[in-house]
């Protein structure tokens, strides 16, 4: 990061061959003409407000000098957070992460800027400026890495949620490695971290990891319920929701984790826990937002486990509800195909009644992380496909094999990946030809993929 160049030469420089006086260019720049030949001089440092005009006066991008600027002001000399943090901001707001990157790693000797980029991290994450904010907070996290502050725990807190993504090996990587700091937290804020946490082990599939967490959830809930008394000024509240919402929650996780191991009595005992803790005396308005949530989510599952259980006549009821909730499609379709698996049930007029209808809903649902909607839209394509190919409809189950497994591929699902690979070996003596087509072409993505001969990530349109 060492200029060959100072900006002050480049400025005098373009001002000469130009063929301007200097109060033409300060005329046109809008920098005062004493200050711009002080700066020219080398007796006074140029403010950010003063380069971005000296920048634009010149005709160039924006954040053109900012690499020399970097280097000159923060690198060469002494830094001072008067002239670092609008350097910083401004960076942030051009996507210059590269500036930021470099920067950093050189002032961070001096600690005592640490609590201030901590504070700057949690302003630009505020403002969506998601990138910079996780490089602030990877910095502090690096300089605090051997102490127990609660700041670091709330850093790593704060990389967990921005290194979410379609990765799931990156978010399983991402969930181990933040999960040792969560009981240095606040401990309301703790609350929140182990939702967010169970949420990615529930993506993962990871089923005995999200009910422990559960329990562990609502028993950190009940202790902060015992001495807390409820909140009127939202603003003095720590935790993103009322706090009957995390117990009745840790609830519904419960029964989630139950219901994917097949333990759907449990499910229904939980199903009916969580919808007895939202029944709240005298809600007020975002509390009742969530009794709401809550009352679908028991309704929709009532139904669903009592179908796995073998009640089919609860299936009208239960198309009827998907009608009145078009939110919940995507879900209830799940529901449905793995019971009409399960029991070798014809739902034929179901799957025709909605099939227009999912692939719009799967960008639509309300009230699940993006991980949990890709790992429901795949299963939904995996437990379609056995639903054809166990009742002979070959042609149709072998194309949504390959959409499952291109879906799989795409955010690196081993698990999904290696049994669409079984299903396709299973069924493969009567694959047609564009299907072994498709095939091919997607192994041949995994293979480059593991050969690291490309960029790590699936290019599969």
């Amino acid at each position: 990061m060492e200029p060959t160049t100072t900006i002050r030469s480049y400025i005098e420089d373009y001002i000469r061959k130009q063929g301007y006086t200097l109060q033409y260019f300060a005329d046109i720049s809008g920098v005062n003409a004493g200050t711009l030949s002080a700066i020219i001089k080398g007796t006074r440092p140029i403010a950010m407000a003063q380069l971005d005009l000296i920048t634009q006066g010149m005709k160039l991008e924006e954040g053109y000098f900012y690499e020399i600027y970097g280097a000159e002001c923060f690198v060469e000399s002494a830094p001072h957070w008067r002239r670092l943090e609008p350097f910083l901001q401004r960076c942030a707001e051009l996507d210059k992460l590269e500036c930021i990157h470099k920067v950093i790693q050189e002032v961070t000797d001096d600690r005592s800027y640490i609590s201030e980029l901590f504070e700057m991290a949690e302003g630009m994450l505020e403002r969506g400026q998601t990138k910079a904010a996780r490089m602030l907070y990877e910095c502090v996290a690096e300089c605090e890495k051997y102490q127990h502050s609660e700041r670091l725990a709330l850093c790593q807190y704060r990389i967990f949620t921005l290194s979410l993504g379609q990765n799931q090996h990156d978010n399983l990587r991402a969930a181990v490695h933040f999960e040792p700091y969560i009981n240095r937290l606040d401990e309301e804020r703790q609350l929140d971290a182990i939702k967010d946490l169970a949420n990615t082990y529930l993506a993962l599939r990871y089923w005995d990891k999200v009910f422990d967490l559960a329990e562990d959830l609502e028993q950190k809930t009940k202790i902060l319920q015992s001495y807390t008394k409820k909140k009127t000024d939202k603003s003095d509240r720590i935790t993103a929701y009322p706090l009957f919402v995390y117990r009745a929650y840790s609830n519904l996780l419960k029964s989630s984790a139950c219901e994917r191991q097949g333990r759907y009595e449990e499910a229904l005992q939980y199903t009916e826990l969580y919808a007895s803790l939202t029944k709240v005396a005298e809600p007020d308005e975002e509390d009742q937002i969530y009794i709401d949530k809550f009352k679908g989510w028991t309704e929709a599952n009532t139904y669903l486990y009592k179908l796995m259980m073998g009640d089919q006549g609860i299936l009208p009821a239960y198309v009827n509800y998907i009608e009145q909730n078009k939110m919940e499609l995507l879900p209830a379709m799940i529901n449905i195909l793995e019971a009409a698996n399960k029991f070798d049930h014809n739902i034929d007029d179901i799957i025709y009644k909605f099939s227009d209808q999912i692939t719009s809903e799967v960008t639509r649902l309300k009230g699940y992380t993006e991980q949990v909607e890709l790992d429901m839209y795949i299963t939904f394509l995996l437990e379609r496909t056995i639903y054809h190919l166990n009742r002979c409809e070959y042609p149709e189950g072998l194309k949504q094999l390959m959409h499952c497994l291109r879906e799989a591929v795409k955010i690196k699902n081993q698990t999904d990946i290696i049994h669409c690979v079984a299903l396709y070996e299973k069924y493969r003596n009567i694959a047609n030809a564009e299907i072994e087509h498709q095939y091919k072409l997607i192994m041949m993505e995994v293979q480059r993929y593991y050969d690291k001969k490309e960029n790590p990530a699936f290019n599969l349109a």
